[in-house]
């Protein structure tokens, strides 16, 4: 049998999160963002459609770097305002009985004592279908909101969230023993004290003494995920994550099937497997009923696609002020080799250089679209599923009609060729995806079980 294919849809509690502009189209809902009923209709929607997660994206900043302030991110409602995501998901999953939710926690926004009290509470309310995006922030501005004087270095982050789930490990896994619960009613005794116990962590960044407030919900830890793509964001990867979003152009699918090699090839040198990491591929599909009714609709997508919006985005994203090229220029002439990694690539991409920057961006950055008719969509993700992709990140234009036009055309496909479930199997999250409820043995978390 092949292998099954995960899905998750890729969303955020804003305004505009991805595709820049859509939110003035009629057909979209993001303008409810702040209203429980849009993700309600969602959630319903996904687990509809056997989707195995919603993963909410999240930023604790404002992109500031487009143009020297915030002022472009704004306007074009850019990842501002954005509400907190975790918030939503109690009542998303009391609509629901199957749909994971994966949501974005940066480990310098809240302290892992509070944090981990915070996920079990979520995982105990979902019966264990909450998974963590384990983020280490890359926003100057977030930095500054929590009081560190600007961002910590790249891997001054990292040191930091290696402590940071060193906590929360010893807090979910460490603390409370099985069989701590009795809820004895006759005796009237709740819980065995010998069994619970402080952590008294003692690190650079936490001191931390214990015990976890919250009894042991059914996953203990959430199902982790995580999105570094750095050599220190793989190692980290390598030893922490179970899911990993990666994001790669159809045309570099060779770099997609390096990333996935080098970051399982890293597991063992920790202890787990190579199959312990699943990897998900971001897409934005746009599926019509025919070939050319996809290319009609992604072509209005682009006409309608902010190209201010997106370059607020991408010069957050990787640290250089793109107000600083003429978008009207040709590309042929900007000096690609003053360019920072991904804009380089993106310039050099380009086969026409005639074309302006402002082209390139509205073509090349609105959400990499996966555009054709149904059966063209699964074939290629299945390609994508061949080279070593274990499932998919769906990122909508417009929502829920994003996801309910792949729902209704590609799913069908998927699961007629035995890709995709046809239902749910039983149990919390993990074991919907990996077959147990529990962090497997060999996990650097579990060694901090007792008994």
């Amino acid at each position: 049998m092949p292998k099954r294919m995960l899905l998750n849809a890729f969303s955020m509690n804003c305004v505009s999160h991805i595709q820049q502009g859509m939110w003035v189209r009629d057909d979209t809902r993001q303008l409810e963002y702040t209203q429980l009923d849009p993700w309600v209709e969602l959630a319903k929607i996904l687990e509809k459609g056997c989707f195995d997660a919603l993963f909410l994206a999240d930023v604790v900043g404002v992109y500031d770097t487009y143009l020297g302030g915030p002022e472009t991110s704004i306007i074009h409602g850019m990842q501002i305002p954005a509400n907190d995501p975790a918030s939503l998901v109690p009542a998303m999953a009391h609509a629901t009985e199957n749909l994971g939710f994966a949501f974005t926690s940066s480990v310098l926004q809240t302290h892992p004592f509070s944090f981990a009290r915070q996920v079990s509470t979520l995982d105990h309310l979902t019966k264990g279908r909450v998974g963590w995006n384990i983020v280490t922030s890359y926003l100057p501005n977030a930095g500054a909101n929590f009081g560190l004087g600007g961002l910590p270095s790249h891997d001054d982050r990292y040191d930091l969230a290696e402590e940071y789930i060193d906590v929360t490990y010893k807090l979910w896994e460490g603390s409370w023993e099985d069989g701590a619960v009795l809820r004895d009613t006759d005796r009237g005794i709740y819980a065995d004290p010998a069994k619970i116990h402080q952590i008294n962590h003692v690190g650079k960044h936490f001191e931390v003494a214990g015990p976890h407030l919250s009894e042991p919900s059914p996953q203990r830890t959430p199902l982790l995920f995580q999105a570094g793509s750095s050599n220190r964001g793989r190692q980290f990867a390598a030893k922490h994550a179970e899911c990993v979003f990666i994001v790669e152009t159809r045309e570099s699918l060779s770099r997609a099937e390096n990333v996935i090699s080098d970051i399982r090839s890293q597991t063992t040198s920790y202890g787990r497997r190579p199959e312990d990491v699943l990897f998900f591929q971001g897409v934005s599909p746009v599926v019509g009923g025919t070939e050319a009714e996809a290319k009609a609709k992604e072509k209005e997508y682009i006409e309608q696609f902010s190209t201010e919006g997106s370059l607020a985005h991408l010069s957050g994203s990787v640290g250089v002020d793109l107000g600083a090229i003429d978008l009207d220029e040709p590309l042929e002439t900007i000096d690609s080799q003053a360019m920072r990694g991904f804009v380089k690539s993106l310039i050099e991409s380009a086969p026409d250089k005639t074309r302006t920057f402002r082209d390139l961006i509205r073509t090349r950055l609105a959400g990499q679209f996966l555009t054709g008719a149904p059966e063209q969509i699964a074939d290629a993700l299945q390609d994508w599923q061949n080279l070593g992709v274990n499932g998919f990140n769906l990122v909508y234009s417009i929502t829920p009609g994003t996801f309910v036009d792949f729902i209704d055309s590609v799913v069908p496909i998927l699961q007629k060729r035995s890709v995709m479930q046809r239902e749910y199997t039983p149990g919390p999250l993990r074991q919907k995806v990996f077959g147990d409820p529990k962090l497997p043995a060999r996990h650097p978390g579990a060694a901090y079980r007792r008994g």
